[in-house]
C-alpha cells in the first residue's frame, strides 16, 4: 500500500512540475522568426544533394533540426503566388483568395500583386506598383504585430515582388524585391515614401557588382540571384535589428532563382545541381549572420517551398517513363474548329482552369449550364486530361475524393475560373512556362505538392516524422510555438511534434 502511495505521489508531483514548466514557458519566445522558402523545390531535393551539402547550410537544418519528410500542398493548383500565401496564412485560395500567379477580379485579368493605387519607391519602375491587398486573410506576421501591438518588425526579401509581398502580410515594416531593369531593390507606397538609407547604399553597392552587371535582367537563371537575396536578407537583418528588440520580430527570405532556373532546366543537370549546392552556401551565410546577430538559440526557423516540379517529360520518355506535353491553346483551337464551336466561349485557360468569356455568353443570350456542360464535354474528350468538373458543381462531381476536395480548396468564387481538369500523371502544359530543356508545376501530383519542411533553431529537437502534415500547417505551429493567434482564415493544424 506505502509503494502505491509513494508511485501515486510521484505521479502528481511530475504532472504538476510538467505543469508548472509548461506554463513557465508560456510567455517564453523567440527573439525572431525566419522563414524561407525555395521556390519550385522538391522534397527529394534534400537526400538528392545530401552528401555534397556543407555541414553550414541545408545539412545543419537536418542534422539539427526536425524534418516533416511528408509534406504535402492540399489544393490545386501548385502555383508560386499561391504557395507563398498558403505558408504564411495557414489556409488555401478558398480562403485567402490568391488563386494563382494571375487571376481574375470582377471579369479582369489581374496579376496577384499589382495595385494601381501605390506608386514605385527606389526605382521609377511600374514593377514597383504592387501590395498585398488582393489578398484577404492575414499572415503570421500580421498576427505577429497585432500580438504586440505593432511593436514587432516583419520584414519581407525576395527577387520576385509576389515572394516578398505575400509574405510579409498587409501590416509588414517593409516588402523589398529585385527591379531586374534598374538594377535595385525596391518596394512600393503601400509600405514607405522612400527606401531607408541602408536600402539606399545596399544599391549602390549592388550597381557595382560584376556579375549582376554581366548578366542584367537574366540575374534569375543565375545561382548568383540567390547570393544577392542572401546579401540583402543580412542587410535587412542588421540595419533593421532585427531580433534585438524586446518583441519578437520576422524576416521573411524566399529564393527564386531555383524556380526560374528549372523552368529553363528542369530538374536534372548541372545548371540545377549548381543552383542547389550555391544556395547551401548562401543558407550558410544567412545561418552564420543569425548566430552572431541573434545568437544560436534565439531564433526560430522554418523552410519548406511553395510546389515542386515534374521531371522534364522528353527526359522521362529517354527512360521510358510516362510522360508527355499538353498544349492548352491546341485545346481551344480543335474546340474552335468542332462542330459545337465551343472554343470561342472560352476566355483564358490558367493552370488548368477554364474561365469562360461570360461576356460572349450573355451577348449569344446562352443558358450558362449549357455552355459549362458543353466546354465539359469538350474537356472529357481530350486524350490527356484524366479528370474535369464545373467548379460549381465540384461537390455532386464524380471526381475522386482526393481530386475533388484539393479542387475545392483552391477554389475562390469569381476568381477560379469556371471548369478545373486534371492532366494523366507526367504531363504538364507546355510552351507557356517550360522550355524544352525545362519543366513546370501546377498539378497534385507528389512531385508538385510533396515539398521540404523543415523547423530549426528556438525550442526545436532535433527528429524527423513521416506522418502526412500540409504546407498550411506551417502557420499554424509557428504561431502556437509564439502563443500568438493563427492567421484569420488558418484551416491548418499545429504539428504536434514541434510544439509539444
Amino acid at each position: 500500500m506505502k509503494k502505491t502511495l509513494l508511485v501515486l505521489s510521484f505521479i502528481i508531483c511530475h504532472l504538476s512540475f510538467s505543469s508548472v514548466t509548461a506554463q513557465s514557458s508560456f510567455g517564453e519566445k523567440p527573439k525572431l522568426v525566419v522563414g524561407i522558402v525555395v521556390d519550385q523545390m522538391r522534397w527529394d531535393y534534400l537526400s538528392r544533394y545530401y552528401d555534397k551539402f556543407t555541414d553550414d547550410g541545408f545539412k545543419r537544418l537536418i542534422d539539427q533540426g526536425y524534418s516533416c519528410n511528408n509534406c504535402l500542398i492540399n489544393y490545386v493548383p501548385t502555383i508560386t503566388a499561391i504557395g507563398h500565401a498558403s505558408i504564411y496564412t495557414g489556409t488555401t485560395p478558398a480562403y485567402h483568395g490568391i488563386c494563382g500567379n494571375n487571376f481574375y477580379i470582377n471579369g479582369k485579368k489581374t496579376y496577384c500583386c499589382s495595385d494601381s493605387t501605390v506608386l514605385p519607391v527606389g526605382s521609377g519602375s511600374d514593377k514597383g506598383k504592387m501590395s498585398p491587398r488582393n489578398m484577404v486573410a492575414t499572415t503570421i506576421g500580421d498576427q505577429l504585430r497585432l500580438h504586440t501591438d505593432f511593436r514587432s518588425k516583419v520584414i519581407g526579401v525576395s527577387y520576385k515582388d509576389r515572394a516578398s509581398i505575400l509574405p510579409a502580410g498587409h501590416s509588414a515594416n517593409a516588402a523589398y524585391w529585385l527591379d531586374l531593369k534598374n538594377r535595385c531593390f525596391i518596394t512600393s507606397t503601400y509600405y514607405m515614401d522612400k527606401l531607408p538609407k541602408w536600402a539606399q547604399e545596399f544599391n549602390k553597392q549592388l550597381g557595382k557588382d560584376k556579375e549582376f552587371k554581366k548578366l542584367g535582367e537574366d540575374i534569375g537563371l543565375s545561382p548568383h540571384c540567390g547570393t544577392i537575396t542572401t546579401d540583402m536578407a543580412i542587410a535587412a537583418l542588421k540595419n533593421e535589428n532585427l531580433g534585438k528588440g524586446d518583441q519578437t520580430d520576422m524576416l521573411c527570405v524566399s529564393y527564386s532563382q531555383t524556380d526560374v532556373i528549372g523552368h529553363k532546366y528542369g530538374t536534372r543537370g548541372k545548371n540545377t545541381d549548381d543552383a542547389y549546392l550555391q544556395l547551401d552556401r548562401d543558407l550558410g551565410r544567412l545561418l552564420r549572420a543569425l548566430d552572431e546577430q541573434v545568437g544560436r538559440d534565439n531564433y526560430l526557423l522554418f523552410l519548406t517551398a511553395d510546389h515542386g516540379a515534374a521531371h522534364n517529360w522528353m527526359f522521362m520518355q529517354d527512360h521510358k517513363l510516362s510522360a508527355g506535353p499538353w498544349n492548352s491553346g491546341e485545346m481551344v483551337e480543335r474546340m474552335s474548329n468542332g462542330i459545337g464551336e465551343t472554343g470561342k466561349y472560352i476566355a483564358d485557360i490558367l493552370d488548368y482552369r477554364i474561365f469562360l468569356d461570360w461576356g460572349k455568353i450573355r451577348e449569344q443570350g446562352l443558358a450558362t449550364s449549357n455552355i459549362e456542360q458543353r466546354v465539359l464535354g469538350e474537356v472529357q474528350k481530350e486524350q490527356n486530361a484524366v479528370f474535369a468538373a464545373v467548379y460549381k458543381d465540384l461537390a455532386s462531381s464524380a471526381l475522386p475524393p482526393l481530386l475533388k476536395e484539393r479542387a475545392l480548396m483552391g477554389y475562390y468564387p469569381g476568381r477560379s475560373g469556371d471548369i478545373v481538369f486534371f492532366p494523366r500523371p507526367g504531363y504538364y502544359e507546355y510552351g507557356k512556362s517550360s522550355s524544352p530543356t525545362g519543366t513546370t508545376h501546377g498539378e497534385w501530383n507528389p512531385y508538385d505538392a510533396h515539398i521540404p519542411c523543415l523547423f530549426f533553431g528556438w525550442k526545436v529537437n532535433h527528429g524527423a516524422t513521416s506522418r502526412e502534415v500540409h504546407i498550411t500547417d506551417i502557420a499554424a505551429t509557428i504561431c502556437q510555438l509564439l502563443h500568438i493567434q493563427q492567421p484569420d482564415a488558418c484551416t491548418g493544424q499545429p504539428i504536434t511534434e514541434i510544439t509539444r
